[in-house]
């Protein structure tokens, strides 16, 4: 089989006749390859053909009749620079061969040297050349462009020669032009931020030295102006065969913009971002780092201060959250202001803060930190043209022994909070075991109150209410019991305050209110009276923020075919401020349904007249604390009097509560009470006694009762 042969066009540029058809003669015996060869006399007539079409080869004479030199290979070359070009002569100057191969040339040939072979090799050689030419300045080009497109700025370091070589985008990222820095590797280094040189220099070296694959690292340069930018850096070392760093290239890349968005999203992690504050991460990050040290040190103490904004709620509910957030940047400030630059504040969520007070000499430095700053947050804020005063509930919680965890001390300053805030407004408690025990004993029993409802440990008890005029029964006041498995009958001084602070009061207090009234609708039937008897039942604030209290209650009144006016909800003035007009606004409901309002233990709370001249309640209940002094060195009867006189003005009925000697009864009548209930007349029921006691007559003889 016959390979086929190459076929290369040559352009032969020579005048002299002899020697081209010599040339011509020598291609035809090269073997494997065809040549078409087009012969031109002239350097002119060869230009303008190499112009013009495209030739695998260039065979061009130094020595025509219209250049001469090395001339004609220049001018060859400009014309072709893609064509191959071997140089024909008969001149032996060394020189003259370099210069002509510097121009453009790919080979040079003495004339009376050449035979076929050597001819045909030059010509494959030469066209071999060319090609590795073009895809070295291809590649050249690529690389180029690569690097003047890219962000990187590109460095390439001989090791050996301590020589570098920077791009103008490394360069420019440093703020430098192309000539303002050297080619020396100490350009780079200087320049390293002081805080990461370590970084940086490690990084390095554990690549050189061959210990990492690769060499990567972010750290700070210093620019030209003297500003810091942040790079990341990424190199490749070449090894000799011993494995030493010869030589290393890599990339620099300017990451300033992520590293400052890294930045503003760490501290918006770990900031408040209404009053810029740390937030509770960061609070307990740092708390950590108090505990630690102090645990390394014991003499280091240090305190953290958990605040509670008293009344915030009232301040969102009657001006609006944008004031609120603003009464909370105010005081965030004022707080801060009264620290050191070791203190950390912080804000926890809502109204709460927190603060660790750092190097303190025991509670007493704590104290005064706390008193400074109870003085501070009792100045009054101003805020679109509202004057807005508070105060704040503080817990103290000291550094010690038995702290393993950030979160222990934490909940020790919250628990003497909750201490200081049912003490008072504006007051500090300092945590001790007294607390946690009964923190403790609280928590277990909101586990157990949480049973008791699905387990049907509740239980209601009925206290008449008596007429103090003929001693008839009124109605009953429904009594919420508690029949705790070990504990027995539990009275609910010591669980209501438990049940308030959870979600547990609104399911427990709308059991209570079904309860009753199916109760009563029973008597009503069993017992028909004129008026008939009536159910005064304790409902807690957090009923009256549900949009469907009165729709709810409705329904269950049409459920249980009662009377509205025989139900009367007892609620106490704290409700009323605390909430204001979201409680006025459902108790404006209930009035129009026709359930008569009460107002329990008047006189113990703000007793404001403002209130009670907004909304016009049914009753005023005296609180039993007024009734039991009554006889007493501090004589209450004028209070009770003129809570008498005031229930008659306003034309309300007013029941006196804990009525429990003859004097008491006594005095009541004459000041003309209307109402009372208390262990004289009766102590609270089981509903099957209320049954007996009903049926003994609404007249009774007064008589003491010795069950309490």
């Amino acid at each position: 089989m016959t390979e086929t042969a190459v076929t290369c066009r040559v352009l032969l540029v020579e005048d002299i006749e002899s020697e081209a058809k010599l040339v011509v003669k020598h291609l035809r015996r090269v073997s494997g390859w065809r040549y078409i060869i087009e012969h031109c006399e002239r350097l002119e007539a060869g230009l303008e053909r190499a112009r013009e079409d495209h030739f695998d080869v260039i065979l061009l004479d130094l020595n025509l009749p219209d250049g001469s030199g090395i001339e004609v290979c220049q001018r060859m070359h400009a014309a072709a620079p893609q064509t191959p070009l071997v140089v024909l002569t008969n001149q032996t100057s060394v020189e003259l061969g370099t210069k002509a191969l510097r121009e453009g040339a790919q080979d040079y040939l003495i004339k009376r040297e050449i035979d076929g072979p050597l001819l045909g090799r030059a010509i494959r050689y030469a066209i071999e050349r060319a090609k590795a030419d073009r895809a070295l300045r291809a590649s050249e080009q690529r690389y180029a462009l690569a690097v003047a497109g890219a962000n990187d700025g590109i460095w390439d370091w001989n090791l050996r020669e301590r020589e570098v070589y920077f791009s103008s985008r490394w360069k420019a990222i440093l703020g430098y032009a192309d000539n303002e820095i050297a080619d020396r590797i100490e350009e780079w280094f200087d320049r390293v931020d002081q805080r990461d040189r370590e970084t940086f220099e490690n990084a390095l070296n554990l690549h050189l030295e061959g210990r990492i694959g690769f060499f990567e690292c972010e750290y700070r340069m210093i620019t030209k102006g003297g500003d810091v930018r942040w790079v990341s850096s990424r190199g490749l070392a070449v090894r000799d065969e011993n494995g030493q760093s010869q030589r290393m290239a890599g990339s620099m890349t300017d990451i300033t913009r992520r590293k400052q968005t890294e930045a503003r999203l760490l501290h918006e992690a770990m900031h408040d971002a209404l009053t810029g504050l740390p937030n509770r991460i960061l609070f307990m990050d740092r708390l950590d780092l108090a505990l630690r040290r102090y645990r390394r040190d014991a003499s280091k103490l240090f305190a953290v201060l958990f605040f509670d904004l008293d009344r915030f709620k009232h301040v969102n509910d009657s001006l609006g959250h944008a004031v609120g957030d603003e009464l909370l940047a105010q005081i965030a400030g004022r707080m801060h202001g009264c620290l050191r630059p070791g203190d950390t504040l912080a804000r926890l969520g809502g109204d709460e803060f927190a603060i660790v007070l750092n190097d303190i000499s025991g509670p007493t430095d704590a104290i005064y930190v706390v008193e400074r700053l109870q003085d501070a947050l009792s100045k009054e804020v101003e805020i679109e043209a509202h004057s807005v005063y508070t105060s704040a509930s503080i817990g103290i919680a000291i550094s010690a022994d038995h702290y393993r965890t950030p979160d222990e001390m934490l909940r020790d300053a919250d628990i003497a909070m909750y201490r200081a805030k049912s003490s008072g407004q504006a007051t500090y408690a300092v945590f001790d075991t007294y607390m946690h025990d009964q923190a403790m004993f609280q928590h277990r029993m909101e586990t157990d109150l949480r049973r008791a409802l699905d387990k049907g440990e509740f239980d209601i008890f009925y206290q008449p209410i008596i007429s103090m005029d003929d001693e008839r029964v009124l109605g009953f006041e429904a009594l919420l019991r508690w029949h705790h498995p070990t504990r027995g009958l539990v009275m609910p001084d010591e669980f209501i305050g438990i049940v308030e602070e959870t979600s547990l009061v609104v399911p427990i207090g709308w059991w209570v209110i079904e309860r009753a009234c199916r109760q009563l609708a029973k008597w009503q039937r069993l017992f028909p009276i004129e008026p008939a008897l009536a159910m005064s039942i304790n409902v807690s604030g957090k009923l009256f923020l549900t949009d469907d209290m009165a729709k709810r209650l409705a329904s269950l009144l049409e459920d249980c075919n009662l009377d509205p006016r025989a139900i009367r909800l007892e609620i106490t003035e704290r409700v009323v401020m605390d909430h204001g007009d979201l409680v006025l606004s459902t108790l404006s409901d209930l009035r129009e349904m026709g359930v008569e309002l009460h107002v329990d233990d008047f006189g113990t709370g703000y007793s404001s007249l403002t209130y009670l001249q907004r909304f016009r309640y049914d009753s005023l209940k005296i609180d039993r604390s007024f009734v039991a002094t009554m006889s007493d060195k501090v004589d209450s009867s004028a209070i009770v009097e003129a809570i008498i006189t005031l229930g008659m003005t306003l034309g309300m009925k007013v029941i006196a509560e804990g009525v429990e000697t003859p004097e008491q009864v006594t005095r009541l009548r004459a000041m003309q009470c209307p109402e009372a209930q208390g262990y004289w007349y009766s102590k609270p029921l089981h509903q099957d006694a209320v049954n007996d006691f009903l049926k003994a007559g609404q007249e009774r003889t007064p008589r003491h009762s010795s069950a309490h």
